[in-house]
């Protein structure tokens, strides 16, 4: 495995993303990387490294350009991009140029994945971008969708989410599988009924939220469940 961050830009922002390459020089399938609200962090460095343990070439992308200092910090930086469509999608491209920039990676097969901001990210990435083949978002946030969205939505979605998760209520769930319809989309939601938020973040019990927490069962089906739409999808790794 290789890995290195590459510095990169999307407008005037200076961006840092980090790369593993576990293609041993062959051409493989590129995953995005999408991180959660706190920003790039050793989460996402460590999936984007078990994407490459795997066979993938990784690219865990940079949507903000600045350190996040605290909670209103990332609110302020994650309210920033999804209430500027524009911007979020310019970003959302931006990284995925530079995943499809890699030589080892395969153009055409091209995957997302994101948690918690990041999995709204690839729910977004999925109709800013044609060219992803499938996206798997981990416990995203649903709340604030709108009533009707008229894009495409070519490739497949895989929805992992915890059934106490407070950023999905009820009638956010409703119209999320709603607008999936609507797209005719290839959507899988899975439910989990004894997770919460960022169950699979190991580091998310400091911040002493009700049903925040890590939980490694769903931890573990979720990524097995990600694999097989990989394997579905691209063929065994």
């Amino acid at each position: 495995m290789q890995t290195r961050e590459i510095v990169y830009k999307s407008g005037d922002k200076t961006l840092t993303g980090y790369l593993a390459d576990g293609s041993n020089g062959r051409k493989a399938p590129g995953i995005l990387v999408c991180h959660q609200g706190g920003g790039l962090r050793d989460h996402e460095k460590e999936r984007a490294r078990m994407l490459a343990d795997l066979g993938y070439v990784a690219f865990a992308l940079d949507m903000y350009g600045e350190e996040v200092t605290g909670r209103d910090s990332a609110m302020a930086l994650l309210n920033g991009l999804v209430q500027n469509q524009k911007l979020w999608d310019e970003r959302i491209l931006a990284g995925l140029a530079q995943l499809k920039a890699q030589p080892n990676v395969d153009t055409s097969r091209l995957a997302a994945i994101g948690f918690c901001f990041g999995g709204m990210t690839v729910l977004e990435a999925v109709r800013a971008s044609e060219e992803l083949a499938c996206v798997v978002a981990f416990h995203p946030g649903l709340t604030g969708l709108p009533e009707s969205d008229p894009r495409k939505v070519t490739g497949k979605v895989m929805v992992c989410a915890g059934q106490l998760d407070p950023l999905i209520p009820d009638d956010a769930r409703t119209r999320f599988l709603k607008l999936m319809c609507e797209a005719n989309a290839d959507l899988q939601y899975i439910n989990y009924s004894l997770a919460g938020h960022s169950f699979t973040d190991k580091s998310v019990a400091a911040f002493n939220m009700p049903n925040f927490e890590f939980h490694a069962s769903t931890d573990r089906r979720s990524w097995a469940a990600m694999r097989d739409l990989f394997d579905e999808t691209f063929g065994a790794s």
